[in-house]
């Protein structure tokens, strides 16, 4: 359950992260209650997960995941460059996050 609700906090982050975007476009309460939601959120769950995970490994995997979906959301979204450089790196963060739950 805990690598479960890690991975719904980083994906939480990476939604914190688009609103924070959003709210730089489109100032309204709206965006800043789900920007707070999302971040409170993923900080939450987050710290559920680290009663059971290793902190090292938790930390990484949560920040890895929220690092890959917001650059996702900003190709997918907002236009961001799709250089092929830059999904190299992204797919090495993935693969990290990814060895780091398969020794963990």
């Amino acid at each position: 359950m805990a690598w479960i609700s890690l991975i719904i906090a980083g994906l939480l982050e990476a939604f914190g992260v688009s609103m924070i975007n959003q709210l730089s476009k489109t100032r309204n309460w709206q965006t800043l209650l789900l920007l707070i939601l999302g971040f409170g959120s993923s900080l939450f769950l987050l710290g559920y997960s680290l009663q059971t995970l290793p902190m090292g490994t938790a930390y990484a995997i949560w920040t890895g995941i929220g690092v890959v979906g917001g650059a996702i959301t900003g190709m997918i979204m907002y236009g961001e460059s799709r250089d092929w450089k830059r999904m190299v790196f992204i797919a090495m963060i993935l693969s990290a996050t990814i060895g780091l739950k398969l020794i963990s």
